[in-house]
């Protein structure tokens, strides 16, 4: 699905300073080449979830059916495009949990779908800051967005975000399944996590997206690392009830 959206998006991405670089805006992959790839990686791909659990094929399949519908229409319509990659997160982590049989938090689900909006916000945010006046020749919707209108979104979800983080740590069912209610200890983490990347998003205007600001930045990379390890600590630790 990243093929068929760099695909439709090659030209475009030619007006952007490092998706440029991408092999099918580059021009060093060709387009039938790309599709040919996409194609034969989607057969396969939902093949094989078809084969590990039919439930997850089909999320697999509606994961794919959303996507397509972000790349060919959804993308253009303003805040239609961020809620729309974000749900297909939360689709990632609900057929993750029905791949393995598992039950899977409806706070969680709450907290990657808050997660991915902020990210997707903030991402906004800098291609707006980082392409300045020709930011529309990039990404068309960009246009019905303003620096002052995404300000205020993200200061919502980002709050909204660690507050469902904090609800899902003291819901009961996740007590339950951890047996310890220390988790909310690891609160922390995640409010340093989101100021550090705000800090970067409105400071650092050459950053591209979440990935590579996760990999790039030791603080923010620091906080992840310890997060989890105080995560490992508190569940399995010597202090574990």
């Amino acid at each position: 699905m990243y093929l068929v959206n760099d695909l439709i998006d090659r030209v475009e991405d030619r007006h952007h300073p490092l998706k440029s670089q991408r092999p099918i805006a580059a021009g060093t992959l060709p387009p039938m080449t790309a599709a040919l790839g996409a194609a034969a990686l989607g057969i396969m791909g939902l093949a094989v979830a078809f084969w590990l659990r039919p439930a997850f094929g089909v999320f697999s399949l509606g994961f794919v059916a959303l996507l397509g519908a972000y790349s060919y229409l959804l993308k253009h319509i303003v805040i239609v495009d961020v809620l729309t990659i974000s749900t297909g997160f939360v689709l990632r982590a609900v057929a993750g949990a029905v791949a393995i049989a598992v039950p899977i938090s409806q706070w969680l689900l709450v907290c990657t779908l808050l997660l991915a909006l902020f990210l997707g916000l903030s991402k906004r945010r800098q291609e707006l800051a980082l392409l300045g006046p020709v930011a529309t020749d990039h990404r068309r919707i960009l246009a019905e967005y303003s620096p002052q209108l995404l300000d205020q979104l993200i200061a919502i979800v980002s709050a909204a975000t660690l507050v469902s983080y904090a609800f899902y740590t003291m819901e009961p069912l996740t007590v339950e399944k951890f047996g310890t209610s220390g988790l909310t200890l690891t609160l922390p983490f995640p409010i340093y996590g989101v100021f550090r990347y705000l800090y970067l998003v409105y400071t650092r205007q050459g950053v591209e997206g979440p990935s590579e600001t996760l990999l790039r930045d030791l603080p923010l990379l620091t906080c992840v690392t310890l997060w989890a390890a105080a995560i490992v600590v508190i569940i399995y630790g010597p202090f574990h009830p």
